[in-house]
Formats: structure tokens, sequence, C-alpha cells
């Protein structure tokens, strides 16, 4: 089949992942339609699109996750195209169906791969039967708890009750000893139901100093997959990430090259299109195991970008019109230099509590290998609905060493005025022996948190 380019694609998201599909459409020749809330209407991802139409009130409920509303603004502006950005509709089965149904075509896998993807029990049953491997645990959904105690018992403990339809930390506990299961268990189940709308709950082996590695994969219409390399996202608290990088300090090129065949082998079986992101967690011994899938571009894939060349974005839509990737990347992956990206949030850096508000004063770093992705600007207002990530600050160099160097003259140049933000936080964290020797794992910040707390800023 013929490719067929977009005329013109809507983004139905807000922030800096709005501004970046916007960026991506303007250099490929699209025209954009830009989807806010009434809290949004001053964003600049309204002000950057052709088009813009206000699908509803600040509570996301009533706006960006308004079905309704965001098809109608994409049949009454003609779009031909769809892109969910991250979070919000983005892996959403039913969404990407009535986006198809409607005659709209869904930059992302298809309805059916989504739901697979989705369910993290069945994504796990799916890689354990494609070599990928895969964490001890229940092969489907928990019925009771004198099932997890018996699984447990067999799997040994520790343990982590996991929600099935969800992540973020949400419906997620462990569990050290048998006597605890039965009410961690109501807790996961209670917490899971009342985040995603589904009580189920999966059980498998818990690794307690693990280190959080991700692959990037690029998979077109016509069979093929590429492996864009992994990112390590271990620098993270409560399961939400501050700081990722790639390549990962420490998956050697044969662990790398092993896990891409066996990635680029359940991709294809799966029928699996678009961008995506299979996350693995590294035990103490280095070996990998496949945790879940998320079918969508990642808030991290800059890092990405500078180490392989590749702007994943216009690769997602340039996918969706049905290009082969062999056309689109112009030859094989090769890996260079090193990148590591820091999120910059509008929080308190010692307490982490929200700082929403107007930004007074704004002025970005830059110079060779630095790039900011943001929808922030001077006298903007910082809401409080939604995600609190301001800006994306990634910076390239030549290996890791370099990349530190210059992460940390960056943040040193970004400034932020009016709100608190999370970059004091990255410049200890940057600073840190442990973190410039590659040796952490997801405890990271939890035993750095004392430093963290006497912090002035």
């Amino acid at each position: 089949m013929p490719s067929v380019p977009f005329k013109k694609i809507l983004i139905a998201n807000r922030g800096e992942i709005a501004v970046r599909v916007i960026t991506a459409c303007k250099e490929l020749g699209i025209h954009t339609v830009a989807v806010y809330s009434e809290a949004d209407r001053y964003s600049a991802h309204v002000r950057y699109a052709d088009q813009s139409i206000c699908i509803g009130p600040a509570k996301s409920a009533l706006s960006y996750l308004n079905v309704a509303a965001i098809i109608s603004a994409a049949e009454i502006t003609n779009a031909d195209a769809i892109h969910p950005g991250y979070g919000f509709l983005s892996e959403n089965a039913g969404f990407a169906e009535v986006c198809e149904t409607s005659g709209i075509k869904f930059i992302g896998p298809k309805a059916d791969v989504i739901r697979l993807m989705g369910v993290k029990e069945q994504a796990r049953a799916f890689m354990r039967e494609m070599g990928v491997p895969v964490l001890p645990g229940s092969p489907g959904v928990l019925g009771s708890p004198e099932e997890a105690l018996e699984l447990a018992e067999k799997v040994g403990y520790p343990v982590i009750l996991k929600a099935s339809a969800g992540g973020g930390g949400r419906g997620m506990r462990v569990v050290n000893h048998a006597k605890d299961l039965p009410g961690l268990f109501a807790q996961a189940q209670q917490e899971a139901g009342a985040a995603f709308s589904s009580a189920d709950v999966y059980l498998e082996k818990f690794i307690g100093a693990p280190r959080h590695i991700e692959f990037q994969l690029l998979a077109d219409e016509h069979g093929n997959v590429e492996i864009l390399g992994e990112r390590e996202c271990s620098i993270q608290r409560r399961h939400q990430k501050l700081l990722e990088e790639s390549p990962s300090p420490v998956v050697t090129d044969a662990q790398r090259a092993e896990i891409s065949v066996a990635l680029r082998k359940a991709t294809q079986a799966a029928g699996y299109t678009n961008a995506g992101t299979v996350e693995f967690l590294m035990d103490e011994t280095g070996k990998l195991y496949f945790i879940e899938v998320n079918a969508r571009v990642q808030v991290e894939h800059p890092v990405s970008e500078f180490v392989t060349g590749v702007d994943i974005v216009k690769a997602q839509i340039r996918v969706a019109q049905g290009e082969p990737l062999p056309k689109i990347l112009g030859g094989p992956i090769v890996l260079r230099g090193h990148a590591i990206e820091c999120r910059i949030n509008a929080e308190n850096p010692d307490t982490f509590t929200p700082s929403p508000g107007r930004i007074t004063g704004f002025h970005l770093p830059g110079g060779i290998g630095v790039r900011v992705d943001t929808w922030a600007y001077t006298d903007c207002v910082i809401p409080p609905y939604y995600d609190s990530l301001v800006a994306k600050l990634v910076v390239y160099g030549n290996d890791r060493a370099e990349a530190i160097q210059r992460m940390r003259r960056a943040l040193e140049m970004f400034v932020v005025e009016g709100i608190h933000t999370s970059i004091p936080l990255h410049q200890k964290i940057l600073a840190d022996p442990d973190f410039q020797a590659g040796k952490f794992d997801t405890g990271f910040i939890n035993r750095f948190m004392p430093a963290v707390k006497t912090a002035k800023h």
C-alpha cells in the first residue's frame, strides 16, 4: 500500500509534548490542530498550532479525556490523524477504536495490540512465550488472597502485588511476610480499582534494589522493527522518573544485542506498529526481566533521539502514513555518545509538594549539545490541575562524563522564577559521586533524601 501524507493532525494532549508534536508536524509540512481546556487557553501549544479548539473545563475528565469532544474537534477541522502524545488517552484502546471507526488515523499501535500490552499479566505471558526473560510470578490475574499466598510460597518472599491495568506505583504493594499478604492484597485491589477502574492484580518476585532499564522500539506497517538502544531510568521517586540517560552505564553490547533480537521477534509476532517502549528491571547480578510495555511515545524519548540521530516523533507520523522504516531511518541504528534528560518539575525540591503559579522570570540554557522541550514562558501560569512538568532539559556529550558536566552547566544557566522547581535536586544528583560513577538503583533517591532535605535554594 502506498503511503498517503497527512494534511492535518490533531494533537490530543497539552504541554511540552503537544509543542513537540507540533514542531515535528511543521518540519513535515503538516498543518496542526491544538485542543485545550479552559485552564490552558494561553498555553504555548495553542499559540503554535495552525488551529485550536477548546474542548472543555480544566478537569481532565471533561477535556483531555473527553473522547467525544476530541473526535468532534477532529471532524470539525477535517483532521486526517490524531497524535495522542503520552498520558491521557495515549494507551486507551477504546479511543484508538473510535478514531478508526471515525475514519481518523490513530498515530500509535492498533487497538487490539494496545489491549494486549495494556493488561500486564497478558503482556508478561506473551513475552514469556516469545523468549523474553520475565520475573517469576502469577500466570494471570489473582483470584483470591489464598491463591496469592500459595503462589508466594513457591516464588519466595519478598513478592510484589501490582495492578494489572495501570502503573505509576498505584495498586502496588511489597509483601515481605505471609501474614501481611491478605491485608496488602485488599489494599492493592482497592487502590487499583480507584485508579484504573479495574481491581485486578497480579504477583511477581520482588527485586529489592533493581535498576530500571527500558528499550525504545519503532515498528512500521510492513513488518520492519528497529530497536533504538536502551535508556537508564533508575533515578526515580515513588516510581516517577526524575532523570533518564542513554545508553545505560551497565548494559553491555552483548546484552543489548540479545534483548534487541528477542524484542524484535516479539514485536513482529504481536503485530505491533509505531513507537513503543519495553521496560525491564535489572537485578543485582545484571540480569534483565521484562515488566511492561508502554504503547506510546515516552517522556524521555529525546535522549534516544540524541544518541541515534532519529526523530522519533517524525518517525511516528511517517510510520502512520504507511512509510517503511528503511526509508525513514536511512540505514542501521548506531549509538553514538551519551545523553541525559532532567525533568524540570514545578515542585519544591525538598518536599516534592507541587508549586503551581505564575512564572515571573524564565531563561533557557543553550550552547552545544543542549536541548529544552517546554511549553512555558515568562508570565505563563502553571495550573494545578495537571502533571507538574515545566520543561525537559536534555544534553548530549561524546561520553557520559562530558554529558554530566554539560548538564551541570546547563542547570546552572536555567532560570525559573516565581515558582519552586526541581532544579536544585537535579544539581545535587549530578554532583553525587555514586551517580557520577554509575553506581545507583531505583532506591537512590530514598538514600539521598536526607541530603536533599537540607538543601538550600
